[in-house]
């Protein structure tokens, strides 16, 4: 199987330029034939004409939000799918993307299903978009389940922004800190202290300290490098293995300043995403098992999969929930309050759009947690290091007023 540039013409008389995967050129022409296009050529992708997609081919909520909300639009007119597929094709930017929706477009001109399709495509299509495809092409309400997929594609993007815009200042500002704790190191420290060589004067304890410091560093960077390079890379493997996950999750909900956020935006994904599916006729014990695999914690994850084992023995989800120990005691009631009042999915909304407004007032007293504290962590390293500078100047004075 090889690659193949083409350019062909639609039955409209539009060009049309891309890629496709056969075993011979006359292949890819009798496949583009039967996608009602004309090639007019034809040729072997090399290295240089190869898409190349960098940095992996998933994507993004907002891409999917976005690639929903036109779908729902297009068929809502009375376009076919076949048809719709197409538009969705040639309007998308992501190469990645682009290919996945020709090969679902192909697939289905063979008479498999719009899930089926997608399902082939897991990299670019979640499996909790594929469920809800499923559910309403049996239906016959696809066009609802788009839309709620739509909706919570955008929800999750907006979790995840607020999560970028808790962590991104205080990185930052880290970074800077760190920048200039080494400047000052290397390039203040020693130009400083050029101007007491001389001087016959007894030089502080913490002076001295820093002094070794920045002349170690100097002489020795490529060591400090080299443990900065073997502590992020064992910090990696740790946070790849059961033992970290597990210690990292935990700090999570233990942690006073992250554990608000942590446990609130846990309970929006949990409502959020079993309001979608079940809305749309999926099984709960399906709805659980998918809910788990977006978790982004792990203990939160393994109480939906426990949840999940309880709810297959007929047990009611509120009392898994409970004793579990992690969700907050109104995520109980109110799923017990669905559970009686048999409107569970009309609860889970309300739950959602409840602790939607909570996680982003947690990501408000999170980062207003974290500013400070950083703030004055790099203000006392730098505090000490320019105190170090300083202190020469006060034994010097001392000494001249002793004169």
């Amino acid at each position: 199987m090889a690659t193949f540039q083409y350019t062909a013409v639609d039955k409209f008389g539009k060009e049309k330029r891309g890629s496709i995967d056969a075993t011979a050129p006359d292949r890819a022409a009798a496949m583009l034939k039967g996608e009602g296009l004309m090639p007019i050529k034809v040729t072997e992708a090399n290295i240089f004409s190869k898409d190349i997609n960098i940095g992996g081919s998933k994507v993004n909520n907002r891409e999917l939000a976005v690639f929903c909300r036109q779908f729902v639009s297009i068929i809502n007119a009375g376009v076919p799918i076949m048809d719709a597929l197409g538009m969705m094709e040639e309007q998308t930017a992501n190469k990645a993307f682009k290919k996945a929706l020709t090969e679902v477009r192909q697939s289905v001109a063979k008479g498999e299903t719009l899930g089926n399709s997608m399902r082939a495509h897991p990299e670019i299509f979640p499996s909790m978009l594929i469920n809800m495809v499923d559910a309403g092409e049996a239906s016959g309400s696809i066009d609802v389940s788009f839309t709620r997929m739509a909706t919570q594609f955008e929800k999750d993007a907006y979790l995840a922004g607020l999560v970028k815009k808790a962590m991104v200042y205080p990185i930052v500002v880290l970074i800077v800190a760190i920048a200039v704790c080494v400047v000052l190191l290397v390039k203040v420290v020693p130009t400083f202290m050029e101007m007491f060589k001389d001087i016959d004067i007894e030089m502080p304890k913490i002076t001295m300290f820093v002094v070794h410091a920045s002349d170690w560093l100097q002489a020795n960077w490529f060591i400090a490098l080299a443990i900065i390079v073997i502590i992020a890379i064992g910090f990696k493997i740790f946070t790849s293995t059961k033992t970290g996950t597990v210690f990292f999750a935990t700090m999570a909900i233990k942690l006073p300043a992250i554990k608000n956020f942590t446990i609130k935006s846990s309970s929006s994904r949990l409502a959020r995403t079993l309001s979608t599916l079940t809305a749309s006729g999926i099984s709960m014990i399906d709805s659980l098992e998918i809910t788990a695999k977006t978790m982004s914690n792990y203990l939160f994850k393994q109480a939906v999969y426990e949840c999940k084992e309880e709810v297959k023995k007929g047990v009611p989800l509120s009392e898994p929930l409970k004793r579990c120990g992690l969700f907050p005691p109104m995520v109980i009631h109110m799923t017990k309050i669905g559970e009686e009042t048999g409107d569970l999915e009309a609860m889970l909304t309300k739950m959602a759009d409840y602790y939607d407004e909570e996680v982003e007032a947690a990501t408000q007293a999170l980062m207003a947690a974290l500013e400070p504290m950083i703030i004055l962590l790099m203000a006392g390293v730098c505090g000490v290091i320019i105190g170090a500078v300083i202190a020469p100047m006060g034994a010097l004075y001392s000494g001249l007023d002793n004169m």
